[in-house]
Order: structure tokens, then C-alpha cells, then sequence
């Protein structure tokens, strides 16, 4: 699990507008496109809005993906189980996300929606599905 943070800017100040980014599609998003979609919408919120912001993930990468390897080439069958014992390395981590789910929430004021609203934006461009944004004010 390589995320850093999952609460950014000021949890604790009053917001009058909320914008989610939600999942159009189900399936498993890998822990460093999370990580990549909080560093590029975190960067542009702090660039613009200092830290009168508050960016939240709401998912969580608890499924653990493993792989068995599986050596090739000259000499591999003496370094080969195949199939048996064929358990697996921890090769990372992903949340299970359904179609509809929040990935990102961030509570602005309304008149710095507009750039909540493009974090957002670069923010769905790191994960693997369609997203949209809703905002609720």
C-alpha cells in the first residue's frame, strides 16, 4: 500500500459545495493510480486554493494482487513448479470499485468550484474507467 494521505487541505473548515468524482464502470483500481490521481488534483488545489480545500479518497486498496512467476527459457524446468504450489508474490494492492462509487470527494467554497472542478477532471484521468463529476452544493 503505497498511499500517503487520504485527507488533504482543512477536514475541519465549514464548505458550502461538494464535488465527487464517481465510477462509471466496476473493477479493480491499482493502488498507484490512486496515488497518482491524489498527487495531481492535491497539487492543483494547493497551487490555487493554498489550503482552503479538503480532498478526500474514499476508496481503499484492500485486495492484495499476486503472481505466480514463472521462470523461461534453457534450465527453467529445473526452477518451475508450475501449477503446484502456485499461491503467488504480492505484487500489489487494489481497491474493488462499483459502477456508481465515489473515488474522490473535495469540499470547496463555491467560488473555487471551478478549480475543484478541474482537479477532478485530471484526477479521472489516472484511473482506468470512466468518470464523472457530480457536484452537490
Amino acid at each position: 500500500m503505497k498511499i500517503i494521505k487520504f485527507d488533504m487541505g482543512k477536514p475541519q473548515n465549514e464548505y458550502d459545495t461538494t464535488l465527487r468524482l464517481v465510477s462509471q464502470k466496476a473493477l479493480n483500481v491499482r493502488h498507484n493510480s490512486i496515488e497518482a490521481a491524489r498527487m495531481t488534483s492535491n497539487r492543483l488545489l494547493e497551487k490555487n486554493l493554498g489550503k482552503e480545500y479538503h480532498l478526500r479518497i474514499k476508496i481503499y486498496p484492500f485486495h492484495v494482487l499476486r503472481e505466480n512467476a514463472l521462470a523461461s527459457g534453457a534450465g527453467a524446468d529445473r526452477l518451475s513448479t508450475g501449477m503446484k504450489k502456485a499461491y503467488g508474490k504480492s505484487i500489489g494492492s487494489a481497491a474493488r470499485v462499483r459502477e456508481g462509487q465515489d473515488l474522490m470527494e473535495v469540499r470547496v467554497n463555491k467560488a473555487n468550484s471551478k478549480i475543484a472542478r478541474e482537479a477532478l477532471n485530471r484526477a479521472a484521468k489516472k484511473f482506468p474507467c470512466p468518470c464523472k463529476v457530480v457536484v452537490k452544493a
